[in-house]
């Protein structure tokens, strides 16, 4: 197959996220297949016009809105180079490919991002940004969505025909995420992006309580983003000590923090699955996280980790005092944890992917 994929960022770009770790994984495995693939996405500073990546050609065009103007051109003008389209909805506003050519296009759906936006933009960008989503319903008859509750919310909240989407999990690097030494002292970590709907201020606040106990607990915040400000200014105004910020970390930093710490904690309002969760549990590292989105697909309840109802920080501070200071708890859920992300695998998700693509042609 000739498959042209369309996303805003490709893996090397500064913001790179799950998105991209899902084009790299499934895109270097269908190239090792005899399938060849161009991506399409946004430039970034520094960045090369064009480039090739595990295999994978890359063309650069335009920004993050800007692309939106480019990509239809591309699809309509080279339409005889390709077979198939993948249109890689990771931001909410799709590409509309299907009205542009007559070749199969695919969706990529990670999440619904309807309450989302009303956090994250002003009034007039967020209702802008869910009608654009709103149009996935009357653009797309194929969908991919990353999880159970992707799937629902496709259909609950955009009125997608159920019979449209079908679900293929993300996978995980067993080969690179695997079990390591833990920290001495009981630390928690968050990883990611930090957004507003991510709540971290509801993970400093729960580890406020958690250091009442556990006076030598450890707190690492990982990432960065526009509410990194905010946070390290709400740690300061309470006074919380054992606040660790790292910034983005990658390779062997990420590997190490996710194989060392004793726990690691997620308080999004909705999450499309929870990479950085599995990749934790492939670690052997159990996780604490809101009863929210796929966060209740990607951890189960009480085997591989805790779930505390959505705000409820009082509740989520007790989950983690409770894996920190129990260890027999601890223990089962870690290799409960690492048991269940053999589950996930990225050969099994791009032999699901090939197998699908193969039949919308």
């Amino acid at each position: 197959m000739k498959i042209l994929w369309i996303n805003h960022r490709d893996p090397k770009h500064p913001e790179a996220g799950g998105a991209e770790v899902h084009i790299a994984e499934v895109g270097k495995r269908l190239v090792r297949k005899g399938h060849q693939i161009i991506l399409l996405c946004e430039r970034f500073k520094g960045s090369k016009p064009e480039e090739e990546l595990y295999g994978i050609k890359v063309k650069r065009f335009g920004g993050r809105f800007t692309l939106h103007c480019y990509a239809p051109y591309f699809v309509k003008r080279d339409s005889g180079n390709f077979d198939i389209v993948i249109d890689d909805v990771a931001h909410a506003v799709p590409f509309w490919s299907p009205r542009f050519t007559r070749k199969p296009v695919a969706a990529v759906v990670h999440h619904v991002h309807q309450k989302v936006v009303e956090k994250e933009l002003n009034p007039i960008l967020a209702y802008l940004v869910r009608k654009a989503e709103n149009s996935i319903r009357n653009t797309y008859d194929h969908i991919i969505a990353v999880s159970q509750t992707t799937k629902r919310d496709l259909v609950k909240q955009l009125g997608v025909n159920e019979q449209d989407v079908t679900v293929i999990h993300y996978g995980i690097d067993h080969v690179k995420y695997k079990p390591g030494r833990k920290f001495d002292e009981p630390t928690i970590l968050w990883m990611g992006r930090m957004k507003k709907y991510k709540n971290l201020e509801h993970v400093v606040m729960a580890f406020k309580l958690v250091k009442q106990v556990v006076k030598d607990a450890k707190l690492i915040l990982a990432g960065g983003d526009e509410e990194e400000h905010n946070i390290k200014s709400l740690v300061h105004r309470e006074g919380v000590k054992d606040v660790t910020f790292t910034g983005w970390v990658s390779g062997d930093d990420k590997l190490r923090l996710l194989q060392g710490a004793w726990c690691i904690v997620y308080t999004s309002e909705t999450e499309g699955w929870g990479m950085v969760v599995l990749e934790a549990a492939a670690c052997g590292t159990p996780a604490v996280a809101y009863d929210s989105g796929a966060l209740r697909e990607s951890i189960i309840d009480g085997e591989t980790g805790l779930l505390a109802e959505y705000g409820n920080i009082g509740q989520l501070a007790q989950c983690m005092l409770e894996i920190l200071s129990n260890k027999g708890l601890r223990e089962m859920l870690s290799e409960e944890a690492l048991s269940f992300s053999y589950n996930f695998d990225w050969d099994k998700t791009a032999e699901q992917t090939e197998r699908y693509l193969k039949g919308l042609l």
